[in-house]
């Protein structure tokens, strides 16, 4: 087994010489992705609508195509599951990931087509392999077995296709050595009750050898916890001895950071960093010790940014890859090998680097606060929340807030926080939390000059496992599922509140 680790590796490892090739010759590998989608997809539907045969260059496409959101594409999608062929992309298409993201409950379709499965989310997880070993050349990683916690859904069969969560599409269609190297069973990760699958997950990897574990952190916890009480073991590390890998993606991680290294309670263990949506595999952490992530210019994925300027979109000034700005607020759009045509898969990022051209996501277009012209985002507030955690000695598991209003019209900022362990006190916790947002964002401070327009903010810390019980309660149990944390109104804390 130690041969074909061994032999596994140098192959894996190989591969980071055609990801050095990408990040030295970005525009190039944008350039060609673009034109080979364009003549890939001249003869189908949405080709032949937007004459791609004329399409010679980014400033036609850019032209010629609109810009578009789910609503926008829904027409085509729901042509191709009623056995559509040659819509989006050529061909018919087999596989729909099913996703609703932060937003609302209505659920999406996302065309998964061969070339979006096999190169860019198959390509992208090899390299995301490939950069940890190239990074930890000691590892020992692959002597064991990765916990993967995600496919929540299980896989739905209609007349034409098959719908499910992004993670359970992918286990389904993993290569056989992937499904040799992974755990749970494949039973057990399909599972669509979730309470049942963390049993079940637990059962099986008790006395396995796990060393890498993936999915997202709030549920990963769940997960966590429930083997220590079963267990009895103080830390994960005392169960899996050789764990070295956690692999996070979809929220940020800071606020989770404290509860993991208490869980794991292991010195060497590495995180490492990922932007993967149903929509494509975007991005990988390149540095062991820089958060921030690699875009991956090369796998399948023609991107295109647009400014984001006192929280509105100017998609007038919508740019390509080429002419980006680091440190401007961008929404991503993307068109895929998957069919999504200029699609605006509603996240918000912005460059920390241009050689190479790596991102830290920002949060969703949805997931703000402006009630008061404060344009409050999840990046700030993630930042603030961390900073004033740290200085209480608290963790926070969860939260969320919104604004409310006053009679005289000013307001605040209320906020429901779920900690994993209280702060020693939480009016220093409200005060340190509104003193980074001051710090971190000049319109929040601007509007709280004077306690006038805006006051400090409300503070209601609520027990262990709130929020889980609120996802329960609407039926988003599961490894996909994410609270979105920022709202713009009272429509969804109002509830909340009365019942805290």
């Amino acid at each position: 087994m130690d041969i074909i680790n061994n032999l596994l590796s140098i192959k894996i490892k190989k591969r980071i010489h055609l990801i050095q090739k990408a990040i030295e010759n970005p525009i190039e590998y944008q350039d060609q992705i673009l034109k080979s989608h364009i003549s890939c997809a001249k003869n189908t539907l949405f080709g032949k609508q937007y004459d791609f045969h004329s399409i010679k260059s980014y400033t036609e496409f850019k032209n010629k195509v609109p810009i578009n959101n789910y609503e926008d594409l829904k027409q085509y999608i729901e042509q191709t599951k009623k056995n559509g062929n040659n819509i989006l992309w050529p061909g018919k298409v087999k596989w729909f990931s099913k996703s609703s993201g932060t937003t609302n409950n209505k659920t999406k379709f996302i065309p998964i087509t061969k070339h979006s499965l096999h190169n860019n989310h198959f390509e992208a997880g090899k390299d995301m392999l490939a950069i940890y070993l190239n990074n930890f050349s000691s590892s020992k990683l692959l002597n064991g077995k990765s916990l993967m916690i995600g496919g929540s859904t299980s896989i739905d069969k209609f007349n034409s296709y098959y719908a499910g969560d992004l993670s359970a599409i992918i286990i389904k269609n993993l290569p056989f050595w992937v499904q040799l190297k992974r755990s749970p069973s494949l039973k057990t990760a399909l599972l669509s009750n979730w309470e049942k699958k963390i049993d079940y997950i637990v059962n099986e990897t008790i006395k396995s050898n796990i060393t890498s574990i993936s999915g997202v952190p709030s549920w990963t916890l769940i997960v966590i916890n429930k083997l220590l009480n079963k267990t009895g073991a103080s830390c994960i590390s005392d169960i899996w001895p050789n764990i070295e890998l956690y692999m996070h993606g979809g929220v940020n991680f800071d606020n989770y950071q404290d509860s993991f290294n208490t869980l794991i309670y292991k010195k060497s263990i590495n995180y490492l960093n990922l932007y993967n949506a149903s929509e494509g595999f975007f991005g990988i952490q390149y540095y062991a010790n820089q958060n921030d992530l690699l875009l991956l210019v090369h796998r399948g994925i023609f991107y295109e940014f647009i400014p984001i300027e006192s929280g509105e979109e100017q998609n007038d000034q919508i740019v390509s890859l080429k002419n980006v700005k680091k440190n401007q607020i961008y929404s991503m759009v993307i068109s895929t090998n998957g069919g999504l045509w200029r699609y605006k898969i509603g996240d918000t990022i912005k460059f920390t680097s241009l050689q190479p051209y790596k991102i830290e996501i920002v949060g969703r277009i949805q997931s703000f606060i402006n009630a008061f012209g404060e344009e409050l985002n999840v990046y700030h507030a993630n930042q603030a929340i961390n900073y004033a955690a740290k200085k209480t000695n608290a963790t926070v598991s969860e939260y969320i807030a919104a604004p409310f209003f006053y009679q005289d019209k000013s307001g605040c900022h209320e906020w429901i926080v779920e900690f994993e362990k209280m702060p020693n006190c939480i009016i220093k916790f409200q005060q340190f939390l509104d003193q980074k947002l001051k710090l971190l964002n000049s319109d929040y401070e601007l509007k709280r000059d004077g306690d006038i327009l805006i006051k400090k903010p409300i503070i209601h810390p609520v027990r262990k496992n709130f929020f889980y019980s609120i996802m329960k309660k609407e039926k988003k149990i599961g490894g996909q599922n994410k609270i979105k944390r920022l709202h713009n109104n009272r429509n969804f804390i109002e509830n909340l509140v009365k019942n805290i």
